[in-house]
């Protein structure tokens, strides 16, 4: 596992069917290290903080196999598509379990929860369906927790730190959510994850 490429990006105004939409999921990949603190990356902004960013959804990674299955369906694709920060390979979202920690360059990160999808990637992929087929392919990302502050560049291997208990998929928790009935199993696991966000507890309790 490692990082294919580190991608930042600050708000800008785009306009987008007749009107102004400010956000900063256009990203641009950077070759030198930047660095990851727990709520902040260096040369990358959220243009809207109530929905974006803070320490649960710190730094957003997206694996770069979910790449081949949008660019297999037709989608003509940047680094940092996505808008996420990490673009990994070797770390899709059935890998990563709710609090699992990695290293990454001189970083450690902890796994929190997915990405779900506002308008804003409509407005990215100039396509306003982009939201529906992002959630029907169930290619969501990763949400990480900065545990360590530290430094990340292109080409930093992802080593698995610790593999957390709680037998939760980030994919896992993606299906169940777009299920009528959750699993009762599911729940309980899931309800022992310390670090479950407000999001997800609204949404499964």
């Amino acid at each position: 596992m490692y990082i294919q490429s580190v991608n930042v990006g600050l708000p800008q105004t785009h306009t987008w069917k007749g009107r102004s939409v400010r956000t900063a999921i256009f990203k641009h990949p950077v070759e030198g290290p930047i660095r990851l603190e727990p709520t902040s990356i260096e040369g990358d902004e959220q243009a809207n903080k109530w929905v974006h960013g803070g320490p649960n959804k710190a730094v957003y990674a997206y694996d770069l196999a979910f790449y081949r299955f949008w660019e297999e369906a037709g989608k003509t694709l940047e680094p940092g598509h996505f808008g996420e920060n990490l673009t990994t390979v070797g770390l899709p979202d059935h890998e990563a379990g709710l609090g699992d920690t990695f290293r990454i360059g001189t970083a450690v990160l902890m796994v929190v929860q997915p990405r779900f999808p506002c308008n804003n990637l409509n407005v990215r992929f100039n396509d306003s369906s982009m939201v529906k087929q992002f959630q029907q392919a169930r290619r969501h990302g990763i949400y990480f927790r900065v545990v360590e502050p530290g430094e990340v560049k292109a080409g930093d291997i992802i080593e698995r730190l610790e593999t957390a208990p709680y037998g939760v998929t980030i994919q896992n928790v993606v299906d169940e959510y777009y299920a009528k009935t959750p699993d009762p199993l599911f729940l309980t696991k899931l309800a022992q994850f310390p670090y479950l966000t407000n999001y997800l507890r609204e949404h499964f309790y």
